[in-house]
């Protein structure tokens, strides 16, 4: 993410603007009128809202919202409780876009859809859907809804200089640094701690519910990627009865989710800088990092161990043991040609670094290090932060977290520092308004990954699939990328597009779990 800083005026603006949200209606809502009916329904009153749709246009910077208006969306703000045991109590605004489906005569209703995240704004996002799939934008109505406190909805934006923590470094002195900046951090999100437990998956998933509601729509459709299929898996849990066709593409583990689930994924990560190693070596008459992947990885090895006895001279960056495993992260971004060969040649100039050789950044490890430094600019990381520390509990203690790094050094050397790191939510000002979502259930959904998915780790899609007895799983083997469906953000696949269309369009599950070979240059 891009950061910059915010004003102390701003942040002191957007904080009253939150702890008095509820003195009026968000813009863009017609206030709901007293109901008789509400005593027998507590949300009676904000169900009935009628939405006020505008342009989403925001002002002349506004390209995103523009090209939005320029495909005929819609924009609205609807209200909904910030604590859904007060229905009657404070609200917040929540915003979303509608595209109105392109084939009006053929319709089949209408599908929300979520990016991922957390944090990530899916308002503007619905547009992406659109033109990479179609079909669905021919038969759909596309919701895309920034979940509470994100983008539109009620920005929450706690001031943070940096995005996070990082890595915990190859000592106790520098996972001491970490839990520091961690500490910081979660200490400049206290002003806003009676919004904190209330910022979770669970209630956004009871806000989508609400706008299905307002929408007029007895049942959706839902296409949740990364993040998103954690929000739809909880979804399916509270509203089982609204789910019509439901697509969860690099499933989360609903059992897991929350601010240590990173802990599960050193060895996927690994497993991805293992195959690009390998594509490498094919190439290494363009980067010179070595002609077997044994070879490549102990290129990388040998980076790993300078960086810890002294920072690496990357131009006017300096890259110390804490900030590698983040930039290497980057093989996570995809496992096609072009997404390799921006990673080899970062990684050649690490080794470089690593050599004692003057070390330029490439564009890719110029915006890697600078995002690094740079603070969080929209409060981004420390809304996902905050979602993640109310979705679930983590332990308070941080030397559980030293212990846990220390006993996987020999086996996670390069990114166990940094996935089983402690997070602010150790120390977070709050705690969970309530437990986690157990998701267990039987509602027909089709679920689709990769199985050398570095972040959505292929362990944690058969939990969820186990978790969710009625689904069917269709996986893309021996591909290394997150997410799969329409070319999103990963190579598109022609065997993993059909079984999506084919359900969301059809209805038709696959009969049985099917296997999709990845397709290879």
């Amino acid at each position: 993410m891009i950061r910059a800083a915010k004003p102390a005026a701003a942040l002191a603006a957007l904080a009253l603007t939150i702890l008095t949200a509820s003195a009026a209606p968000a813009a863009g809502v017609t206030a709901p009128p007293p109901a008789a009916a509400a005593a027998a329904d507590p949300l009676a009153a904000l169900r009935g809202q009628q939405p006020r749709w505008h342009p989403c246009t925001t002002g002349p910077e506004d390209t995103a919202g523009a090209e939005l208006d320029a495909a005929g969306a819609g924009c609205t703000e609807l209200a909904v409780p910030l604590d859904y045991r007060r229905p009657d109590g404070r609200t917040i605004g929540i915003a979303l876009a509608r595209l109105p489906a392109t084939d009006q005569a053929r319709r089949l209703g209408t599908l929300f859809y979520n990016p991922g995240g957390p944090g990530v704004p899916a308002r503007d996002l619905a547009l992406a859907l659109r033109r990479a799939a179609p079909g669905l934008a021919a038969r759909y109505d596309i919701v895309g809804m920034d979940p509470r406190f994100v983008g539109a909805s009620t920005p929450l934006d706690c001031g943070w200089p940096t995005a996070g923590p990082g890595s915990a470094g190859p000592d106790r002195l520098t996972f001491d640094r970490s839990a520091e900046v961690a500490k910081n951090l979660a200490a400049r999100c206290a002003p806003y701690r009676e919004l904190l437990p209330h910022i979770s998956t669970r209630n956004t998933a009871r806000d989508m519910d609400l706008v299905r509601a307002v929408l007029g729509e007895k049942t959706i459709a839902y296409l949740g990627s990364s993040y998103g299929s954690y929000l739809g898996e909880v979804y399916l849990q509270l509203f089982p009865e609204r789910v019509g066709r439901a697509v969860f593409d690099a499933a989360m583990d609903p059992d897991r989710f929350g601010p240590d689930l990173t802990a599960t994924q050193g060895p996927a990560m690994a497993a991805a800088l293992t195959a690009w190693a390998a594509w490498a070596a094919r190439h290494d008459d363009r980067h010179h990092l070595g002609s077997t992947t044994a070879e490549v990885l102990a290129a990388v090895e040998r980076v790993r161990l300078a960086a810890g006895r002294a920072p690496l001279a990357v131009g006017t960056h300096r890259v110390d043991a804490r900030a590698l495993p983040q930039v290497l992260w980057t093989v996570a971004a995809g496992d096609d040609d072009a997404a390799h060969e921006e990673f080899s040649a970062l990684v050649r100039v690490l080794a470089d670094a690593a050599e004692g050789r003057p070390a330029e950044p490439t564009a890719l490890l110029e915006a890697v290090l600078s995002g690094l430094t740079a603070p969080d600019t929209g409060g981004y990381a420390a809304v996902q932060t905050a979602i993640m520390c109310a979705d679930r509990a983590a332990s308070r203690d941080p030397l559980a977290y030293y212990r846990d790094i220390q006993a996987h050094r020999a086996d996670e050397p390069l990114f166990g520092p940094l996935t089983r790191n402690l997070t602010p939510c150790t120390f977070w000002p709050a705690e969970p308004a309530e437990p986690p979502t157990l998701v267990r259930n039987a509602v027909p959904v089709l679920l689709v990954g990769a199985d050398g998915d570095p972040a959505a780790t292929y362990p944690g899609q058969l939990s969820a699939h186990r978790a969710l007895t009625g689904s069917r799983l269709v996986t893309l083997r021996g591909a290394f990328r997150h997410t799969v469906y329409a070319g999103l953000f990963a190579p598109r696949d022609a065997c993993v597009d059909t079984a999506v269309d084919r359900y969301l369009l059809d209805g038709v599950l696959p009969v049985q779990d099917t296997d999709c070979p990845a397709a290879r240059p």
